[in-house]
């Protein structure tokens, strides 16, 4: 009970170990020992406030006044604490964007997710870097980063660790992993990630007595873990798809993380994608690299920008080798066994599932059962030991994509659609439908919980429900 509490208290800085405040709540698993939370509420039902935000993708964090997010405005980057009581708004933090990067549609300047240690925030802008806020909004310190070289923009969201922020910063060219204090803002350690070639996964923490805190890192083709306190890298394993945005999750012994796969792309050669020698006749000038007119195939055209790392107008060989990687790339659902030294395990793959597999949504663990939604819409519940499929359905009742990522608690599975319907689910294989809540506003941001209330970022507010009292009295 001692280690189980430490690490809890570890994954979410010096707030309460209950508390939301990070991505996807406590130590990123989007579950929370909720006592009662509302399964219907639209604008009329259940609605304890609804707060008119600027727009962003950040998901809701809290601590035990407020709730946090950021959002853009015109060209000022947002932090923005709301009163968790009444949704008044507490106090509003802004700074100029030094830049401007691209973002894919799906993406946002302000995608990743603030993190609290109960008094203070801690924010990161792909357009500045991070900042850190005090409790009444006065800029404690910030550290420059970037710019930044990732075709879909930037989107991990810091976590703190001990004393430390740290953040993810995979691109196409550059990755690294850094971590700076809490209190200053200070670097404390950098460590280059040369592997990873654009990615979005917000890593976890993995503790046991005696041996150092362990980062779980999502990345291009490996998930590797690195000590917390150092960022020395201690394992990595291999299998994963070429491009991660997914949260890992994990129950002690075993950690999932999912990721698509590039092989269903039509194109000339399907997967097995040739080597750079074998279509070397395709370079008609003979200067050792492709133009997009010189590329061999079709598809390789089509995401030329994705390939093209270095931004130098030209596939070089080593890029052409990564995209042949990444066409190979199997992806899907994840199961690695976790060691708590942390030495190399040769057999480290439990199982591999590959069906309606998620790019974007994280999988949820809650009650032995592991959990994913696929961007389409279509729910599957896994064994988490056997990897076998214990049940699964599309969503029909609530069509469209799905980019947030479920949550979970009170025997209940949260889902939340692009067009922002939220599907409840009963907690189970059976995967039985509760109710569907319609707030028709776009929504990309995953919902923070606490013990009585579910809050929910659209792209136009912030919104609080909780159970009614008269209902909550019924339950007892």
């Amino acid at each position: 009970m001692a280690a189980m509490l430490a690490l809890l208290i570890l994954a979410a800085g010096a707030v309460a170990p209950e508390q939301w405040s990070r991505f996807r709540g406590p130590n990123g698993s989007g579950v929370l020992a909720a006592a009662s939370l509302p399964t219907t509420f639209d604008a009329t039902q259940n609605v304890a406030w609804r707060t008119a935000l600027p727009p962003g993708h950040s998901s809701p964090i809290l601590s035990d006044a407020h709730v946090f997010v950021t959002a853009t405005e015109g060209s000022e980057l947002l932090t923005i604490a709301v009163d968790r009581k009444n949704g008044a708004i507490a106090w509003r933090a802004r700074v100029p964007r030094s830049r401007e990067l691209h973002v894919d549609r799906r993406n946002h300047p302000a995608s990743p997710t603030p993190v609290t240690d109960g008094s203070n925030v801690y924010v990161f802008f792909q357009d500045l870097g991070m900042l850190s806020y005090d409790r009444a909004g006065r800029e404690r310190w910030r550290h420059e980063l970037g710019p930044f070289t990732n075709a879909y923009g930037m989107a991990a969201s810091p976590i703190l660790v001990e004393d430390m922020v740290v953040l993810v910063c995979d691109q196409s060219i550059g990755s690294f992993i850094v971590a700076v204090d809490q209190r200053t803002g200070r670097e404390r350690w950098k460590v280059d990630r040369p592997e990873a070639t654009s990615g979005h996964s917000t890593p976890v923490l993995f503790e046991s007595p005696g041996a150092p805190a362990q980062l779980l890192v999502p990345g291009s083709f490996y998930l590797t873990s690195y000590d917390a306190r150092t960022g020395r890298k201690l394992w990595s394993a291999d299998g994963l798809a070429f491009e991660m945005k997914a949260t890992p999750v994990h129950d002690g012994s075993q950690v999932y993380i999912s990721g698509p796969t590039a092989a269903s792309f039509e194109d000339s050669y399907g997967r097995d994608i040739p080597r750079f020698e074998a279509v070397a006749e395709s370079d008609r000038d003979h200067d050792g690299r492709f133009s997009r007119e010189e590329l061999p195939d079709q598809l390789a055209r089509r995401w030329f920008a994705l390939l093209d790392l270095d931004r130098d107008g030209f596939i070089s060989q080593s890029e052409w080798t990564r995209y042949r990687d990444a066409r190979r790339s199997s992806g899907g659902l994840w199961a690695f066994r976790m060691t708590a030294s942390g030495e190399r395990d040769p057999d480290r793959v439990v199982w591999h599932y590959d069906k309606a597999v998620p790019q974007l949504p994280s999988p949820v663990l809650y009650e032995d059962i592991l959990y994913m939604v696929s961007d389409a819409g279509i729910v599957t519940a896994i064994d988490p030991r056997s990897g076998a499929q214990l049940g699964q359905r599309r969503l029909e009742e609530a069509p469209g994509n799905y980019y947030a990522s479920p949550v979970a608690a009170d025997g209940k599975l949260f889902f939340v659609s692009e067009s922002g319907r939220i599907v409840v689910l009963k907690a189970g294989a059976a995967l039985q439908m509760l109710a569907v809540n319609d707030l028709d506003e776009l929504t990309y941001a995953t919902p923070a919980l606490a013990q009585d209330s579910v809050f929910i970022r659209t792209q136009l507010a912030l919104y609080c429900f909780r159970q009614r009292e008269d209902r909550r009295a019924d339950r007892k």
